[in-house]
């Protein structure tokens, strides 16, 4: 296979903005559960810190963590609005990184036609 370190983070974000699509989609059937704390995924500064020492990137289950946010009577703190914002950008971000991914097939498709 060939790859490179932009292929590889881009693949990384993929996985982490899939992760946080299901993380999303939980707190989001879980909006009524007594006692649900949101969860959050934050890959990024893992796969920032990673391509920054020269590491190949990569993403976990341990990027998940409970949200700190208020709560409300029930301990419940899913805020709806947020939850769908937070799905509307991880969306755009994941077709924004497929179509990256995309283009550098791309550029490699064409370099295999030309050699």
């Amino acid at each position: 296979m060939i790859t490179d370190s932009t292929m590889t983070a881009l693949h990384a974000s993929l996985t982490g903005l899939q992760q946080r699509q299901r993380v999303t989609a939980d707190n989001i059937a879980n909006v009524q559960t007594p006692g649900f704390l949101a969860g959050r995924v934050d890959f990024e500064s893992t796969l920032r810190s990673e391509i920054a020492n020269g590491e190949t990137p990569a993403v976990s289950q341990s990027a998940v963590t409970r949200s700190l946010d208020p709560t409300r009577t029930d301990g419940n703190n899913v805020n709806l609005d947020t939850e769908t914002v937070i799905q509307t950008e991880t969306g755009l971000r994941y077709q924004l990184a497929l179509n990256a991914l995309d283009g550098k097939y791309a550029l490699l498709r064409s370099a295999l036609r030309t050699s």
